[in-house]
């Protein structure tokens, strides 16, 4: 069956087609066209002069619609998905905060199962710990933080095929052993939840560790030390040219002003926007997977308010914020929900753009950068049509 979304503003590698169309057969993109004549035989959808977009391309996000991946089931995976998937997001690679072995080998086998089925939104399993430097703990769960432990990691990936990215810290016992093993693997090795200065992000590069988990979230800045002035993290990061990062764009975990900062400094192609979301977004729900976790000002905290412990955003959150608050260009703030992040994660071959013989991964967006129609591998997504 052939589909054409005509009479829209189209975001391509080249720039904006005004007046254009998408083509679509068999879950892939056809061709993109300047021609809006409605094609006879196709089914033809109206775009209004909207704009046309590729779906989202999330890289972090533990959860939504009141589930968390933490659960592993099917139930909990397949709700959460689901819910994010109605804000924007067409392809995810679901995350783990820091969890026990038997916590990670459920959810592999559950992202295992989803990753076979036919055109689904699951790329692969991220696993954000559990090895972090416990001053750094933020909301990770701290009885499960430890050094990295190749009797634990060698034989979870020799016996799983899921995981794509991994998170620790540079600086912890083994961390250099660990990112260059993980990554002969082909997953990719962050570095997050730490204190490194330049010299551990500097080695650290050199041995995998080519991203940086939620970009100025746990981790420090410029700061002194027993009278002397010191890099953090966030600086040693800025001067590896080719290290990308991630930024939680919710306007809250970092603010307007450094998301432009950020944009500015790393640019559109090494700058990925992810939600970091828990079980609460894009739900009614008010309580999250963590019981030490509540939601205040649009945002999720620790109990005791010492540390934020996720977003509640979702992908089109994402991009209003960019484009509204952090005064960032539509076309830039598209690219960094999706084409950024599917180069990050190496699935840019199929996703993160529209082109000719891609996944018809897809959103349709108002004026006012608002949802209105999803559609992943072509099908459009339960509870997204609003043209």
């Amino acid at each position: 069956m052939l589909t054409q979304i005509y009479n829209a503003r189209i975001l391509t590698p080249q720039g904006w087609l005004k007046g254009g169309s998408v083509l679509i057969r068999d879950h892939k993109i056809l061709e993109v066209s300047n021609c809006d004549l409605p094609i006879v035989g196709a089914t033809l959808i109206d775009a209004k002069g909207m704009y046309i977009v590729p779906g989202g391309v999330e890289i972090h996000c533990h959860g939504g619609g009141g589930r968390d991946f933490m659960e592993g089931s099917e139930d909990a995976f397949r709700a959460a998905v689901k819910a994010h998937m109605q804000h924007g997001t067409t392809s995810i690679f679901p995350t783990l905060s820091s969890s026990t072995m038997p916590m990670i080998y459920a959810a592999a086998e559950t992202t295992e199962k989803l990753m076979a089925e036919l055109n689904s939104p699951v790329l692969g399993l991220h696993l954000e710990g559990h090895y972090f430097n416990m001053k750094m703990a933020g909301g990770q769960m701290p009885e499960n933080i430890k050094n990295p432990d190749p009797n634990e990691y060698i034989p979870l990936l020799e016996n799983t095929h899921c995981i794509k990215r991994w998170d620790a810290a540079p600086e912890l016992p083994g961390a250099m052993q660990f990112a260059k093993y993980i990554t002969s693997k082909g997953i990719v090795a962050s570095a997050g939840h730490t204190q490194a200065e330049f010299e551990d992000i500097s080695t650290g590069f050199q041995a995998g560790f080519t991203h940086a988990t939620h970009f100025y979230n746990a981790m420090p800045g410029f700061h002194k030390r027993s009278g002397y002035k010191y890099e953090g993290t966030v600086e040693s990061i800025y001067l590896i040219d080719d290290m990308t990062v991630e930024v939680v764009a919710d306007g809250i975990h970092v603010p307007p002003t450094i998301l432009r900062l950020v944009y500015r400094a790393k640019g559109v192609e090494r700058t990925a926007l992810i939600t970091d979301a828990l079980a609460c977004a894009a739900s009614d729900s008010q309580e999250a997977f963590d019981p030490r976790v509540i939601i205040e000002d649009g945002v999720c905290k620790l109990a005791d308010r010492s540390a934020l412990a996720g977003s509640i955003a979702t992908m089109d959150r994402l991009i209003r914020t960019i484009v509204q608050k952090a005064e960032i260009p539509l076309q830039d703030a598209c690219r960094m929900c999706s084409e950024t992040p599917a180069r990050i994660m190496g699935v840019l071959d199929r996703k993160g753009t529209l082109e000719k013989g891609k996944d018809a991964d897809i959103i349709a967006l108002d004026d006012d950068l608002n949802v209105r129609a999803v559609w992943a591998m072509g099908e459009l997504v339960e509870g997204t049509n609003k043209l």
